[in-house]
Parts: structure tokens; sequence; C-alpha cells
């Protein structure tokens, strides 16, 4: 059983409940069709690099994809480092390219996303409305919802794997949060084996 991983922040029985239902949500292992149409889709949206980010950015080669935000506290700063880790150790790793997809559009610019993916080599931060945000995220079947905290603030419950797709633009596999070295050179090697 795949199941998806998740980022949340804050506390209390409420919260815990919802991690469980979004855990839940979506984990019985996709059929090999829902896995083979991942990514596919007419979605366009503007990237830190000046290009739209569309189904054909995942071709030319292998690429990462990872949903994020850039006030997560937590998963995605340690994904980010965990990219530039694989990025610098992994022979396999130093041609991927990679995008960082925010599910909050709303509080994510361009500018902001800029600055948040800026300091890892080949990473684009992709960004649009909360629609196009939508038709991305349901091209790539993950999981982004809002979480109302206290105050008025909020916080976006995501699919936290880092997704990978071969020159094609087909998905082969996912890397879950905080895999080992090993396993991340096992799954980057079944791009170079496409």
């Amino acid at each position: 059983m795949r199941i998806k991983q998740l980022s949340l922040i804050g506390g209390g029985v409420v919260l815990a409940a919802i991690v469980a239902v979004a855990i839940v949500w979506g984990g019985a292992t996709s059929p090999p069709h829902e896995d083979q149409a991942r990514g596919q889709g007419s979605y366009a949206l503007p990237t830190t690099s000046g290009d739209m980010f569309t189904q054909a950015s995942l071709t030319g080669g292998p690429t990462a994809v990872f949903f994020g935000f850039t006030h997560c506290p937590d998963v995605c700063p340690t994904t980010m480092g965990d990219l530039d880790l694989w990025k610098s150790e992994l022979p396999e790793a130093r041609d991927l390219k990679i995008y960082f997809i925010t599910v909050d559009p709303e509080r994510d610019s361009l500018d902001q996303l800029r600055d948040y993916v800026s300091w890892i080599p080949d990473v684009v931060g992709v960004s649009g409305t909360r629609a196009e945000t939508d038709d991305v995220i349901t091209a790539f079947d993950v999981l982004a919802k809002r979480i109302d905290l206290d105050g008025g603030e909020y916080t976006m419950a995501h699919t936290a794997a880092v997704m990978l797709f071969d020159g094609e633009g087909r998905f082969v596999d996912q890397i879950p949060y905080q895999a080992p070295l090993d396993a991340v050179r096992t799954r980057l090697a079944k791009l170079e084996a496409r």
C-alpha cells in the first residue's frame, strides 16, 4: 500500500483527525494507468525561470517534481536540503531538473519562490492562480488542502514525496520524505534505465 506523505503544522485532536483522514485519502495503491497518466494535462503555469510549466516541461531529461509552499515549517525546507544533498552527492542527480510547485499560490508569488529555490542548482519554482494550481494538483494526483489555524492563519497539508519522471515525461517512481541516500540512488537509477 502506498501512503501519501503529508506536511502539516498545528496541534490538537482535530488536526490529528485531519492527518488520519488525509493519509487514508488516496492511500491505496493506484492502478498502473493512473500512475502512467500522472503529470499529463493541459496546465500551464509561470515559473521563476520565465518559462511556462507544462506537460512538455517533464520531457528532455530526468525530472523531479515536488509540491510544497514557502511558509511550510518542516517538510519543505527539509526536502529542499535533501534536494541540495542529492545534487551535490549523487552523480545520478546532477542532471536532474527539479520543479518546486507551490500549493499556496495566494501567498507564494514568483518573486518569493525565486528567493526560496535559488540556492539549489536546477530548481525552478512554479506558481499561478488558484485555478491553474488546482489543475496541476489534479494532473499530478497529489493532496493539497488548506488547514485553518487560530487567529486567521492557515497552513497546507500536502503530499511530501518527490515524483520522478523520465526523459519522455513518464512517471517512474517517487522518493519518500527523508529517504536515505541509497534509496534515492536506487530510484534515480530507474530514470537512467528507461
